[in-house]
Order: structure tokens, then C-alpha cells, then sequence
């Protein structure tokens, strides 16, 4: 029985040497998204953006381009470093990529506002009584 090698040649990306491939595609193999509709989707609505221009899922990304992606709240700008049309393991994964350190300090920042801003809906608790229904009705329903 063989034991696995975790040497620094096994983490690179087997097959053969691509120099571009299509955006979708990338962001799945760099496992931004768990499936590649989900990639695809984030494109055409918009949240990802290939040097600074809305693109389409097809558009081939290559080494050096630019990639903010706006997953949930929170944007990461990205350099490409190395492309990938397969997926492999989170560690091949973060080879392909390299994050600004704009892109990590805002994502702190953000991080430290929304530690401290109230969670939506902590206001309120239960059914609203007969009064808050009549303020309610009062400013215009929901």
C-alpha cells in the first residue's frame, strides 16, 4: 500500500498546459462555486467582472486578468495566475489565484462593520400585537 506524497510537484495542475479557457469554467476549477451553473449564473447576472467589464460566461480568461467576484455581501478582486478547466483539490484551487491586498483589506473592513451592526429582524419578536398592527396600517401596510 502506497502513501500519498504531498510534495510541491503533486499540487500543480495535471494534463496538458492551457493557456486560456472560458471564464465559467475557471471559477468552477478555482471553486469560487460548487457547480459550474451556479458560475454561469453569477456572470450573466452580473457579479463577476473580467478587468473591470461585465462579460459573458464564455469570454476566455488567461494568465495575468483580472477577476472581481462578488459572492454574497462580500467582493474579491483576483489575479489569475494559472488556468485550470478541471477542478482538483482546494489546494491545486488556490495555486490559480492570487487576491489583491486591497481586496483582503476591504474584505476586513467589512468584516469589523457588519460584526458590529444589528442582525436584521433583531427587533422583532413574535406576532405583532394589536397596536404595532394599527401603526402598521397606519404608514402605508408592509
Amino acid at each position: 500500500m502506497s502513501r500519498r506524497s504531498t510534495r510541491q510537484d503533486d499540487l500543480q495542475v495535471t494534463g496538458p498546459v492551457l493557456s486560456t479557457t472560458r471564464l465559467d469554467k475557471w471559477l468552477w476549477a478555482a471553486r469560487f462555486f460548487k457547480h459550474r451553473t451556479a458560475a454561469t449564473e453569477a456572470v450573466d447576472g452580473g457579479k463577476i467582472k473580467l478587468n473591470g467589464a461585465a462579460v459573458k460566461p464564455a469570454r476566455e480568461v488567461k494568465v495575468g486578468d483580472r477577476v472581481d467576484v462578488t459572492i454574497g455581501e462580500e467582493t474579491r478582486s483576483v489575479m489569475v495566475r494559472a488556468i485550470a478547466d478541471k477542478r482538483g483539490s482546494a489546494t491545486v484551487a488556490q495555486t490559480l489565484y492570487e487576491e489583491t491586498t486591497e481586496s483582503v483589506e476591504q474584505r476586513e473592513r467589512g468584516r469589523e462593520l457588519r460584526k458590529f451592526a444589528a442582525p436584521p429582524g433583531a427587533d422583532l419578536h413574535g406576532r405583532p400585537t394589536k397596536r404595532d398592527r394599527r401603526r402598521i396600517d397606519r404608514f402605508g401596510g408592509y
